[in-house]
């Protein structure tokens, strides 16, 4: 049994994207003889996990699928281009590299000359010293002779000097262009693989080939686009694909999952929580130690996480799926895949809060589409001035209410200023602690503008957690009443600003605390 040379192409028609990784499914109709055969497919990515693959032919052919295994090899360079198709570069250095060789061998011949003169010194010498052994007394001739030969012996060592000069500037440059090839047209070698697959059929004909397996390198993360166009808003739900698998995704069905299979055998870490009772002691029942602190009020969720964060699903593996056929190239680049988009109604508000930040935030509320879930991700916010800045959009269940802040208002500013005065009473010892909040708004309008505009301002009053320590809101201080309370400690105010108004609102709450009380 051979295996044929030329592979039979194995293209990819179906990815599914997990939160990591990708499960890619390939697709081909084999012309299949009788018996037992060999079949050699591909190329694949090298990075395909070997015990993830599997092979199935259609159920209407009688072959059965015998072993199927992936091979891996590395492809070795490719022949260079011919003469009449080398690039500038490639000429350049065909030129260096034949001028390199006639300076080589000018420096040969230099170098020859050069130990040629030094023989003919060395016999010059010689016959000086045998004459003048001899009784001759040729000084004139000898003395030419010797300054003749010095003279080319010099001439020869200042040529040899500027070609070794010149041949080390064409070293340098050959070098450099070569390194420049290298980089622009010389492909290194590549890893591929190739799907083996053993079929064996009790009569020949086509049969339909699917094959999948499991690849890294591959991850999705969702991402909006909200467009604000007065009362209506349009949200786009989009995916950021990435992929360096090797081989791109040309034409494929694409779904997106937040399956985590690599987590699907782990159980849950069961720690040790131990609780222990103590006796109070006499100091400790003499006083009560409380202490003012910030806590921030959310839902239940994952903690945040820097950098790029996971796909929060809500605890249930949610499946989306794009369109249309969608090509995604191995790059490692973030490619954009459209998923859906719905039109809804806006609710719009204008929302402060003075003790956080001192500017009026343009709050939109609208109800999710009712297909699928929202996932966590980012929003570009778009509004009729064009592109306004990018939000979060945290998990939402389908149709459930979403809420998106705009950017801040530049015609409206609030100042607040706070008073504190603190009593103590003479017999009870009791300490009243009472806080004055002013809340100052303005608005500044273009000329022509009409039309009152309703801004929320929120501020906040203390809550107790113990009896010993008590706090009151002074409603018949405030100046207007507050339209609403809510068991936070959230006072809100629906303040209605006219073109060029001017509102002051003013908060009074108490804190109470008993003589036993330490900290506040």
């Amino acid at each position: 049994m051979s295996t044929p040379l030329e592979p039979i192409a194995l293209p990819v028609t179906a990815v599914a994207c997990l939160e990591d990784r990708a499960h890619v499914e390939r697709a081909v109709v084999l012309d299949l003889k009788a018996g037992v055969q060999r079949l050699r497919l591909g190329p694949v990515s090298a990075l395909a996990v070997d015990r993830s693959l599997h092979a199935e032919l259609t159920a209407d052919h009688p072959a059965t699928v015998l072993d199927v295994r992936i091979t891996r090899s590395w492809t070795p360079r490719g022949p260079l281009p011919h003469a009449d198709d080398d690039s500038a570069l490639r000429l350049r250095a065909h030129a260096l590299a034949g001028e390199r060789l006639a300076v080589e061998r000018r420096r040969d011949r230099l170098h020859a000359r050069r130990d040629l003169l030094g023989v003919l010194a060395a016999d010059l010498l010689r016959e000086v010293a045998e004459g003048a052994g001899s009784g001759e007394t040729d000084r004139s001739r000898w003395a030419d002779e010797l300054d003749r030969v010095d003279d080319e012996r010099a001439e020869c060592g200042e040529q040899l000097r500027s070609v070794e000069a010149g041949l080390s500037a064409l070293h340098d440059e050959l070098r450099q262009i070569e390194t420049a090839l290298h980089a622009s047209e010389e492909e290194p070698a590549e890893l591929v693989g190739h799907v083996e697959l053993t079929v064996e059929a009790a009569a020949a004909g086509p049969a339909g080939l699917r094959l999948s397996h499991l690849v890294p390198c591959a991850l999705w993360r969702p991402a909006y686009r909200a467009v604000l166009d007065g009362d209506s808003l349009t949200l786009e739900t989009d995916a950021m694909v990435w992929q360096r698998t090797g081989e791109e995704w040309r034409d494929v069905r694409l779904t997106l999952s937040t399956a985590r299979s690599a987590l699907a055998t782990d159980p849950p870490h069961l720690e040790e929580d131990r609780l222990t009772l103590t006796d109070r002691t006499a100091a400790e029942r003499r006083a009560v130690d409380v202490e003012l602190r910030e806590e921030e009020i959310r839902s239940l969720g994952p903690a945040p996480v820097l950098g790029l964060p996971g796909v929060e699903d809500g605890g249930e593996a949610r499946v989306l799926r794009a369109p249309a056929q969608v090509s995604v190239p191995s790059d490692g680049r973030a490619h954009r895949v459209p998923l859906s988009t719905c039109t809804t109604t806006a609710r719009t508000e204008y929302a402060c809060s003075p003790e956080l930040s001192p500017l009026v935030t343009r709050l939109v509320r609208f109800d999710g589409p009712a297909g699928h879930a929202l996932l966590a991700g980012p929003v570009d916010l778009v509004r009729a001035g064009g592109f306004s800045g990018r939000g979060t959009v945290d998990f939402t269940a389908p149709g459930a209410p979403v809420e998106l802040a705009f950017g801040s208002c530049d015609d409206q500013r609030v100042v607040r200023h706070v008073e504190e005065t603190r009593e103590t009473g003479g017999i009870t010892q009791r300490t009243l602690i009472t806080r004055t909040v002013t809340l100052r708004l303005s608005r500044f309008s273009a000329p022509g503008e009409q039309g009152d505009r309703i801004v929320t301002v929120r501020e906040r009053v203390p809550v107790s957690e113990v009896s010993a320590v008590e706090t009151r809101l002074r409603k018949d201080l405030c100046s207007p009443a507050p339209d609403a309370v809510d068991t936070e400690g959230i006072v809100r105010w629906d303040v209605a600003l006219p073109p060029d108004g001017r509102r002051t609102l003013t908060l009074v709450h108490e804190l109470s605390a008993t003589a036993k009380v330490t900290g506040l």
